[in-house]
């Protein structure tokens, strides 16, 4: 519900300043008004509101908007998903209901549009679970000294290495071909023309003290098979150099390829240190690493799941392992997921899923549904925080192998 004397206002590029400067607000940074409107915005303009004082219908006092990703990766599948992003409330109107009210229209749009499941990266991750937001991947960022050792691959040897500086016109088709190729859960891609302009878009703003973007492309027999992102930044010690390399992003089509884009990004000259960017946690660089202790490792929470529509949710992503189960799920921001399920399936094949009026197997809330959903988060683990009732005997283990996936979920980008 919109707070009283309040209404709802759908954003278009003319605003662009308006969103800017409550972004601000928002998410302070020193970067000028001025600098931001040099750099492409990402938003789709047709999924982008906001909350605006009719008396002041110049100065936005909340938006919320939503990237469009038509085939984001679920385990065994693909569904269209709703990227929930750009949440900003001015300081002024904070504790006055106005995220709840956009929480609301977005459920509603994404609804819709027929995206049963929304993700989004969490500025704050204490906010977002009371709207059923579950914790669905984690990633890793190492911190690697130069020339780290890694394990040998067969074919590497084959393979060659351009470095460049990043330029869209050249690199834009590259990037989002490898990109778009990986099949891992919640690897969301720059699908909107909006996203893939920003991307490759080398505006000072984004360097954070660094050198311009340049990208490593790993190439069998002149086809592209992997690139890194990447950006140096020099510096000096007592004892000679000590510049950093901040790998950006990281993709490699197969082992070969994954030896040589790191093998090279760890022998940069003039470097001591080597930042990777979000890694999943079943990353083959863990592997590679002769010395694993070599490296630092730091976790963070990824991608946060809803499920918006339960039954083509469900339905719409395979498990590794058979499954018939009765789950009994609350939500009290969407009722119609509310109430016992019946999910059934076979290993790697189609699910079904319906209403059921047998006992329920399991209780939990969307939330925790949300958190299992790519496989990420174990309903084991869950449980074992009591977030999921088991009823049955031995449906908690059989429910839990069943959602879980050989490939961790996770995506490579903040948005």
């Amino acid at each position: 519900m919109i707070p009283h004397g309040l209404e709802l206002v759908a954003l278009t590029p003319d605003r662009l300043r308006d969103v800017l400067e409550l972004d601000t607000w928002a998410f302070p940074t020193s970067d000028s008004i001025e600098d931001l409107l040099a750099t492409p915005s990402p938003l789709s303009w047709d999924r982008a509101h906001a909350l605006a004082d009719p008396a002041h219908p110049e100065q936005l006092v909340a938006m919320h908007a939503s990237y469009p990703f038509g085939s984001c990766p679920v385990p065994g599948g693909r569904l269209r998903v709703a990227g929930l992003t750009w949440v900003a409330v001015h300081p002024q109107w904070r504790r006055r209901g106005l995220l709840n009210a956009m929480i609301e229209t977005h459920f509603e749009h994404s609804r819709e549009r027929g995206e049963p499941l929304s993700l989004l990266y969490a500025a704050e991750p204490a906010i977002y679970g009371r709207y059923g937001y579950g914790l669905a991947s984690r990633h890793v960022g190492l911190t690697l000294k130069r020339r780290a050792a890694l394990r040998p691959v067969v074919g590497a040897d084959a393979l060659t290495v351009r470095i460049e500086t990043v330029s869209p016109e050249r690199h834009g088709d590259l990037v989002a071909r490898l990109h778009g190729g990986v099949d891992r859960p919640g690897w969301v891609t720059r699908e909107s023309p909006e996203l893939r302009a920003l991307w490759l878009h080398d505006a000072p703003v984004f360097r954070g003290g660094r050198e311009v973007q340049r990208i490593l492309i790993v190439e069998r027999d002149g086809d592209p098979v992997g690139y890194a992102l990447f950006r140096r930044k020099g510096d000096w010690g007592a004892g000679g150099p000590e510049g950093s390399v901040r790998v950006q992003e990281a993709v490699a089509a197969d082992p070969a390829a994954a030896f040589v884009l790191w093998s090279r990004l760890l022998d940069l000259d003039l470097t001591a240190e080597i930042t990777s960017g979000q890694l999943a946690l079943d990353d083959p660089l863990f592997s590679l690493l002769v010395d694993v202790r070599a490296a630092r490792p730091a976790e963070h929470d990824n991608l946060w799941a809803r499920i918006i529509d339960l039954p083509a949710a469900l339905s719409g992503r395979q498990y590794q392992a058979p499954i018939d189960v009765v789950l009994e799920v609350s939500d009290r921001r969407l009722p119609a997921n509310a109430g016992r399920w019946r999910l059934s399936a076979d290993a790697f094949d189609t699910a079904r899923v319906e209403h059921a009026d047998s006992p329920a197997d399991l209780t939990l809330d969307v939330r925790e549904l949300g958190a299992a959903y790519l496989g990420g988060t174990s309903l084991v683990e869950l449980a074992g925080a009591g977030l999921v009732t088991e009823h049955t005997r031995g449906s908690l283990a059989r429910a839990s192998v069943a959602f879980g996936w050989p490939v961790a979920p996770v995506a490579s980008w903040i948005f």
